[in-house]
């Protein structure tokens, strides 16, 4: 067998809907198909606003200029995530905190976060990993406390819950992700989801590239000129009418990866109940979204030993997050604050296995198969 690491959901109308949009006479930003898949994550997830942007990466910068981040000011965040998560507030001048994280999830550690604020702090950034939730109770109290800014990066978050609220609608503002490696995907692009209400009229003039065009559009004012900071960060109608295929079949394809997930997890019980390897943790609380299914190994030379074992017979796994602090950016940008418990230690142990929509039983159980053999 050749086993992928992954495969690019697709479901059957995605050809037919851009098709649509290019017949449509329309193709840049903000026409029929955002609409339709920005309704969507609104009453899907029952959020105040949802932005389509071209990715979470812009969705984030987005959070940064609503956050009004400026030189000096910190954000608190996990090191274990992806660049994106703290270039987006670096870009303005943000220091960035990193702290520590849980070595159930993954996730930030939330009994870290209250001993990192300081009188610069301004926002925090909950990093919800494989689609699994951080614990947002805690993080939503620290943030009263402080007068702080909630920004989910919910990238990998897509239909997950937490407490049965949707990620991304749970801070003041979240950020989704439809890169090609994702759930729900249109290549490249994302969202961004408004809770607040106090953020909105200033996240459509910063979608909308620091103009009040959307206020010209619905008639509010006789003409549109720049009011703010802003760029494009607007896809354009294929991307959305490709997004919209997918949104509309979010629950099968959902349904179908926590199959695949599930057959993985029974299938390596065995070894986890022997010590050999450790699965994922998902707790009561959270209701996750088989983004990714991982095993931990002993250590990085076993790691490397067991990726090595798969592709020799034709499986692709990957490691994940390099942790940030420990890159040249990290160190230039931000801090790591406390002790590095679990960072470092569980990412080296880390391994992603093959997951796709429509992966077969049988290619699951092929690669629990090779596991097993392995730890024989």
């Amino acid at each position: 067998m050749k086993i992928p690491f992954n495969i690019p959901t697709l479901t059957g109308n995605e050809a037919k809907y851009v098709l649509e949009a290019l017949n449509g006479g329309s193709l840049s930003g903000n026409g029929e198909f955002t609409r339709k898949c920005q309704d969507w994550l609104q009453d899907r997830f029952k959020c105040h606003r949802a932005y389509l942007t071209t990715s979470c990466t812009h969705a984030l910068e987005m959070c940064a200029l609503l956050a009004d981040i400026k030189p000096g000011d910190e954000v608190i965040m996990p090191s274990y995530t992806f660049v994106s998560t703290a270039n987006a507030f670096a870009l303005r001048g943000g220091r960035i905190v990193f702290t520590d994280i849980r070595p159930d999830t993954m996730n930030i550690d939330e009994k870290r976060i209250e001993e990192a604020v300081t009188g610069r702090t301004r926002a925090i950034v909950p990093v919800h990993y494989a689609g699994v939730a951080c614990e947002m109770d805690t993080i939503m109290k620290i943030a009263g406390r402080y007068d702080l800014i909630v920004i989910e990066d919910a990238a990998q978050g897509v239909m997950g819950t937490y407490k049965g609220r949707p990620l991304g609608t749970i801070g003041h503002l979240g950020c989704y992700s439809f890169h090609a490696t994702k759930n729900i995907n249109c290549g490249e692009g994302g969202a961004l989801i408004v809770n607040d209400e106090r953020f909105a009229e200033r996240a459509e003039i910063i979608w909308e590239k620091g103009t009040d065009r959307m206020k010209f559009f619905r008639g509010e004012i006789d003409r549109y000129t720049w009011v703010d900071l802003g760029s494009s960060y607007l896809p354009d109608e294929l991307n959305a009418a490709f997004l919209y295929a997918q949104l509309e079949s979010a629950e099968t394809i959902n349904e179908d990866r926590l199959q695949t997930w599930d057959l993985y997890k029974e299938g390596l019980q065995s070894l986890a109940g022997r010590g050999a390897l450790e699965l994922p943790s998902v707790p009561r609380e959270c209701g996750h979204n088989a983004g990714v299914f991982y095993v931990k190994t002993g250590d990085i030379e076993e790691r490397t030993e067991l990726v090595r074992y798969l592709g020799r017979h034709g499986v692709a796994s990957a490691f994940h997050f390099v942790p940030l602090h420990s890159s040249t950016a990290g160190r230039q940008f931000g801090r790591f604050w406390g002790d590095d418990f679990y960072t470092t230690g569980e990412s080296e142990r880390l391994l992603r296995l093959p997951l796709y929509y429509g992966m077969e039983a049988e290619t699951v159980n092929y690669v629990v198969r090779l596991i097993r053999s392995f730890y024989s």
